[in-house]
Order: structure tokens, then C-alpha cells, then sequence
């Protein structure tokens, strides 16, 4: 039997635009089409972008996909790709209509060959769960779809489908498939890379052969897409990989009937902070080109959040397109306007210094403020200073917050630390932050290229500089104890008891649950942030506004 050529395509799509989405679909096919491909495989909801949430209840919107797939199989004909068979995702229609007479929507992948959609196939299971809602949304499938591909047997299923036991997936073994292909929108956390591998080689083993399991790559709002399509055979050995992160062509040939399966390309895996680091500028880059901005605008203290944050920002948009601006008070030290400075200098930024005295000045002429009022008022002053350069010229304002911060209500809300339309490091913990900081700069180092961040503003003490001498441990414990903290009741859900029971002091754990429950209202007004943790707050975390249910 003949050895087709599978390519996988993990392509950054875009929710809503079908257009473009379909138009990446020729571009991709025919790189495929000019290696010798003779199935090329697309993401989870191709057309559509994913995840489309309710636009997939809208029926103008469902009509506009269509109306978009079938054009894309038109024109993969007219460009003389006919014969490939190109698979895609996106949004279908269940024939059975719903209670109001709709037609329910679906999750569903598509065969184009020869001009025509040759055949179709929905998702069975539809998760609930975490930051998925595809229960609600869409109409479950039943059908199985194998397709012939240059005289070989492969099934075809969606995402969840192999993550559910039972389904599709258990249906396999009765039509003896060569290869199995999984469409995915896979949503990145950390550590969830070989959970996916894993997976994926337990059905390889239910279905006795090999699976190849096509992510989507992209920043989409607060998700990120990190690719890392691979082929895994029944014994677990990955067969071929793509790199993370990246838009990706993985090309691997199906061995002839009989004979062991043959190795494609595998890129090494990612260190943890490298994969967390180069999560983080993808959503960034996804979240301002998808909305129509080609610029960020953040405030620039001289400390590691700020400064991590404009790296992240110069890695994702480019140095030229990032506005860093010094907003130094009475009590800001030269240190930390030096280090604003030089950090600028080394991303190629455009940095401003605007004071703020005289602004804050203006404001105690008119009101009898001191003490935290007064601290808060410099911090928002400089939150309305961006969003007015935000105003004048166009960029989108970044908050350089962490988890930590976040987490504790530590922030003045408002301020030039949570004000915007994106927050880079939401959920990254201050003791991440030092260590993406660290990586980068070794990167450079590693590069030959100059570290971007300052040495100063990693190793001095945290401060938001609002009263003479003030530091972030004066209000809190130190962060690498207040990580672990937060990391038990935050990420793990333990409560006091286990808290205690784990050896921590007491005090430290009230204080910690405390300023945790207190600052959920903050939360809840925060920029959107990209996910990179299993809990990340906003999508996947509700915690308690008081403190009255505690166990004692």
C-alpha cells in the first residue's frame, strides 16, 4: 500500500474572521500541496477562530462560514489543489432544530477535495468545564468519519474527543484505521505538554495506530494556542513534533502497510520558563493585532514588573512600537529613574518623562488628602497620564501587574499597574517574574545580544515608591513565602487547616486569606491577561469576598 504524506498545519487564526482564516487555509494547503502532501490537517474551528463562543448561536454567522468553506473549497480547485484533501474545522448545523426552531450549531471538521465539501463530522463531546462552554453552545455529534488518503484508512476526531474514554475514539478499532487525526483548540498551561503526548499515546494503543494531533497556535483575548502538533505511535515514541508557538507546517510520512513507522522532524522540548515566557508575548502580540492596534503604552518605574513587561511588549510588537513612560513623584529615587531609562534605551523604546508633582499638587489644592489617599491619588495619577497618551495617539495600554499583586489586592486600583487593556503578567507570580527576567537576559547573553533588563532592577528590593522608604515587604510577607502561599490556596485549593497542617505560621496564612478574600472586587475589574496556569484568575477562579465561612 502506498505511504501518504501527512502535513500538519498549526495556523493562528482568528475568532469571526472567516475570511482570513479561510484565506490562510489556501495559503497553508499549498505549502502542503508543494511538499508532496497528501492530507494536510487544520485546527479545531479553522474557519470559525476559536473559541466562537455565542457567536456560534448567531445564524447570519454560521451562514457567513459556510458561505467561507464552501469558497475555500472552490478555489483550492481552481489553484489546482483539487486532490489534496484538506481537512478543517469549523462551525456546522445539526439537522434536528431546537424547542424555538433553530438549527442547533456544531463543532465540526470538514473534508475539501475536488472542489466540494466531500464530508463532515461533529464533535461528540463537548467539555464543560474550566474555560470551556462548548456544552451550552453546541449540538453533541454521533456519527464516525474515516476517510480514504491515498488508499489508507483514517478516523477523524475533534479536541475532546480523545480525552472522554468511550465516544468515537472506542468506535475506531471496528474499522481498522492506518492513522487517527485529532483537530484540537488546546488552550496552553504550563506542564500540559506531555499530558497531551500521554493522551494521545493511550489511544494510539486503543485504536493500534499512530496519532496525529494538530494544535491551534495563537493568542485569542486571554487564552493562548501553543501549537506543539505531533504524531505519537502505539508504543508512545513521538514519531515527529512541531516547535511552540509558532505557525508550523509538520510534514510525516505514513509508513507502507506492514512496516514500522519511520521518524519525522522533533524539535526539543522548552524550558519552563522559556515556554511561560514565549506564552506570554504571543498572547500579547495576539491580543493587540486582533484589535486593531499596532502600539502599547506603559508606565516605566524602574522596577522588575514594569520592566519585565516592556520586554515582553518589545518581544511582541517590537521595541519601535512601545511607549514607556516615567512618571516620577517627590519620592521616586534616581535609581529607579536611571533604570527606566537604560531599560528603554536597551528595547529601542520610546521613552517620555512626565512628572507628576505638580498634577498631585493641583489635586491637594482642592482636596484634604494624606496617608493612603495621598499614595493612591500619585498612583492614579499616573494611570490617567497613559490613558491619555493612550487617547491622543493610539496605543493600547499595558498593566505590568503580577498574580501575586493580583491575588492580594496589593495594587491601587486604577493605577498605571492595573489600568488598560491587557495585562502581560496576570497570571505569572512575582517569583516567576525574576525568573522570566533572569531567562531573558541569559537568552540574550546566549545571543551575543545585550540583556535587555537591567541588572538593578532584578536584585533590588520591590517598592512602589509612594512614601519615603516604603517596600512591597512592608505590607506583605516575603514574596517567596507569600508565593507558596498562594500557590496552596490559590492554584491547589487547600484551605486554612491544610495550610496550617503544612507547617506554615499561622499568622501568615490568616493574613494571606485575607487580603486574598478582600480583593476579589479588584480582580474582577482587571485587564484580561493571558492563562498560562491551570487557575488563572477572571476565566477559571471565583474566590470569596469574606472570610465568614472559614473553617477555624
Amino acid at each position: 500500500m502506498p505511504a501518504p504524506r501527512i502535513a500538519l498545519a498549526q495556523i493562528d487564526t482568528c475568532v469571526g474572521d472567516v475570511d482570513a482564516n479561510a484565506a490562510a487555509v489556501l495559503r497553508w494547503a499549498r505549502k502542503a500541496a508543494d511538499e508532496g502532501a497528501d492530507l494536510v490537517v487544520f485546527p479545531e474551528m479553522t474557519i470559525t477562530g476559536y473559541p466562537i463562543e455565542d457567536l456560534a448561536l448567531r445564524a447570519s454567522f454560521r451562514r457567513g462560514a459556510e458561505a467561507a468553506l464552501q469558497r475555500a473549497a472552490t478555489e483550492l480547485e481552481a489553484a489546482g489543489l483539487g486532490g489534496l484533501a484538506v481537512l478543517v474545522g469549523s462551525v456546522g448545523e445539526h439537522g434536528a432544530t431546537s424547542p424555538e426552531g433553530h438549527h442547533r450549531p456544531t463543532n465540526q471538521a470538514v473534508l475539501l477535495r475536488h472542489g466540494r465539501v466531500e464530508a463532515r463530522y461533529d464533535k461528540h463531546h463537548l467539555p464543560n468545564y474550566g474555560v470551556f462552554d462548548e456544552y451550552r453552545i453546541f449540538t453533541p455529534g454521533d456519527a464516525v468519519l474515516v476517510l480514504d488518503v491515498a488508499g489508507r484508512r483514517v478516523g477523524v476526531v475533534i479536541c475532546e474527543d480523545i480525552w472522554q474514554d468511550g465516544g468515537p475514539v472506542s468506535e475506531m478499532d471496528e474499522h481498522d484505521v492506518d492513522l487517527l487525526v485529532v483537530l484540537n483548540g488546546s488552550p496552553y498551561e504550563e506542564g500540559k505538554g506531555h499530558v497531551r503526548t500521554e493522551l494521545a499515546a493511550r489511544r494510539a494503543r486503543e485504536v493500534d495506530a499512530p496519532v496525529a494531533y494538530v494544535n491551534l497556535v495563537g493568542g485569542q483575548d486571554d487564552l493562548v494556542f501553543d501549537g506543539g502538533s505531533f504524531v505519537v505511535d502505539t508504543d508512545g515514541t513521538v514519531l515527529a513534533s512541531a516547535p511552540q508557538f509558532v505557525e508550523h507546517l509538520l510534514l510525516w510520512d505514513l509508513a507502507p502497510e506492514g512496516e514500522p513507522q519511520r521518524p519525522g522532524e522533533r524539535v526539543p522540548p522548552l524550558s519552563a520558563d522559556e515556554e511561560i515566557y514565549r506564552a506570554i508575548v504571543l498572547g500579547l502580540s495576539g491580543y493587540v493585532r486582533k484589535n486593531g492596534f499596532r502600539s502599547v503604552v506603559l508606565g516605566l518605574s524602574g522596577g522588575i514588573d514594569s520592566a519585565l513587561t516592556a520586554t515582553v511588549a518589545a518581544d511582541a510588537v517590537g521595541g519601535t512600537n512601545v511607549v514607556g513612560v516615567s512618571m516620577p513623584s517627590a519620592y521616586s529615587s534616581d535609581h529607579s529613574k536611571d533604570d527606566a531609562e537604560d531599560l528603554a534605551k536597551r528595547l529601542g523604546a520610546d521613552y517620555r518623562v512626565q512628572p507628576i508633582g505638580a498634577i498631585v499638587d493641583a489635586f491637594h489644592g482642592e482636596l484634604d488628602i494624606e496617608g493612603v489617599t495621598e499614595e493612591n491619588l500619585q498612583a492614579r495619577v499616573r494611570g490617567v497620564i497613559l490613558m491619555a497618551i493612550s487617547n491622543r495617539e493610539g496605543h493600547l495600554v499595558i498593566a505590568p501587574g503580577n498574580k501575586s499583586e493580583l491575588a492580594t489586592g496589593y495594587a491601587t486600583i486604577y493605577d498605571a499597574g492595573s489600568i488598560g487593556g491587557f495585562a502581560p503578567l496576570k497570571d505569572v507570580d512575582k517569583s516567576r517574574v525574576w525568573a522570566l527576567a533572569r531567562w531573558r537576559n541569559e537568552h540574550a547573553i546566549d545571543r551575543g545580544e545585550l540583556p535587555p533588563i537591567p541588572e538593578s532592577s532584578i536584585t533590588k528590593p520591590p517598592s512602589a515608591e509612594l512614601r519615603p522608604g516604603q517596600l512591597d515587604q512592608d505590607s506583605l510577607p516575603p514574596y517567596h513565602l507569600l508565593d507558596e502561599v498562594l500557590d496552596a490556596y490559590v492554584e491547589h485549593a487547600e484551605g486554612r487547616a491544610e495550610l496550617l497542617a503544612r507547617g506554615f505560621d499561622p499568622a501568615v496564612v490568616d493574613k494571606v486569606l485575607q487580603l486574598v478574600d478582600r480583593a476579589e472586587w479588584k480582580r474582577r475589574q482587571y485587564p484580561l491577561g493571558p492563562k498560562v496556569t491551570a487557575l488563572a484568575f477572571g476565566r477559571d477562579r471565583r474566590l470569596p469576598v469574606t472570610t465568614r465561612w472559614r473553617e477555624p
